[in-house]
């Protein structure tokens, strides 16, 4: 097995992020893993523009496990004031279930914690997706209760298979790393 490195996305990754990003969630190669968003959205999950921007952006990064030189997972990360927002994260289907997933967060709550002091991770999730959420929760995120809507009408974001999609914010506090 090849080892797997972390790194920051430059632009010559836009292709494979937004391939990566489309085969977790839509469609049918998304099923070979258990992130799937399939039976909830049709459509894209994101675009090349998308990604460029999450890359370009002055106040985030998106990072990128790679093994043999290919993405096999991703994230943004964005700073706010007080907190970093966590998301477009990806692992490729056939590598879900190793744990590399639970490795791209670590890095993504590291690179937040220890390159911009922020103390505070929070994210939003689909409420339908109860498993994704507990896989989440072991993780050390609290749910808040505090809902935002699905932007319906928007198909950059997909195409809504059903009519009560909603997001939960999830947080989780990020504490210094012991020396």
């Amino acid at each position: 097995m090849q080892p797997i490195t972390f790194r920051a996305a430059a632009p010559g990754d836009v292709p494979a992020l937004v391939d990566l990003v489309q085969s977790a969630y839509r469609g049918e190669r998304s099923r070979a893993g258990w992130t799937t968003e399939a039976d909830l959205l049709d459509g894209q999950r994101t675009d090349p523009q998308m990604v460029a921007a999450a890359i370009e952006a002055p106040t985030g990064a998106v990072l990128v496990a790679e093994s043999a030189g290919e993405p096999i997972a991703c994230c943004q990360v964005e700073r706010h004031d007080g907190y970093a927002y966590f998301g477009m994260f990806a692992v490729d289907p056939q590598r879900q279930r190793g744990g590399l997933g639970a490795a791209m967060l670590a890095e993504a709550e590291r690179h937040a914690r220890d390159e911009w002091g922020t103390g505070e991770m929070r994210m939003t999730v689909i409420v339908q997706r109860e498993d994704l959420i507990a896989w989440y929760v072991r993780r050390g995120y609290r749910r808040t209760g505090e809902l935002s809507p699905f932007p319906y009408g928007d198909e950059r974001f997909g195409r809504p298979r059903r009519a009560d999609l909603a997001f939960e914010t999830l947080v989780k506090p990020l504490t210094p790393a012991v020396a």
